[in-house]
């Protein structure tokens, strides 16, 4: 059983055993600490103590966001990627995952990001899930580049910028 079924199914048992599963799958399984894991799940460390504690349950978007987080952990791949990190309607029109080239395989791993800030924290994080590159849009690739040692590579889309500016046109008529 996977690492978030078997969450899921001591959250079916009691709120105590789901707790003491989370915390286990944790420590034992994943080797993070609360912090760790937290910042992986993108959910507030107070918040998962609580969970992880008994002293709080849950609430249906953590719970995904924990489930999520496992499931991640679990395909977190073992050969190269290239991470990008944009917004996530631009990562779902990312069409290819795998990228072949030279007769190398090399993955495509999505990191989604809403604001400057959290395109930072995703190039860290990138950097330290082992990426061998990164893409990341020019607004903040000048920043990504002095903080990470890895090769940054911009976005550049042309075609959605004038289709943009095309659609302003037309609001304005």
């Amino acid at each position: 059983m996977n690492l978030s079924s078997r969450l899921l199914h001591a959250a079916m048992i009691s709120n105590k055993k789901f707790a003491e599963t989370l915390s286990g799958i944790i420590t034992d399984e994943l080797k993070m600490n609360l912090l760790q894991f937290s910042e992986f799940c993108r959910i507030p460390y107070s918040t998962l103590y609580k969970i992880v504690k008994g002293e709080r349950e849950p609430n249906l978007s953590t719970l995904r966001a924990i489930i999520q987080g496992l499931k991640k952990a679990e395909k977190l791949p073992e050969k190269d990627f290239i991470a990008v990190i944009a917004a996530k309607h631009v990562l779902e029109d990312i069409e290819e995952r795998i990228v072949r080239t030279e007769g190398k395989e090399i993955l495509v791993r999505e990191y989604p990001a809403t604001s400057i800030e959290e395109a930072i924290v995703s190039a860290v994080m990138a950097e330290k899930d082992g990426a061998m590159a990164l893409v990341c849009a020019p607004i903040i690739s000048n920043i990504v580049e002095k903080i990470v040692g890895i090769p940054v590579s911009i976005i550049r889309p042309r075609r959605s910028v004038e289709k943009a500016i095309e659609n302003a046109v037309k609001k304005l008529v």
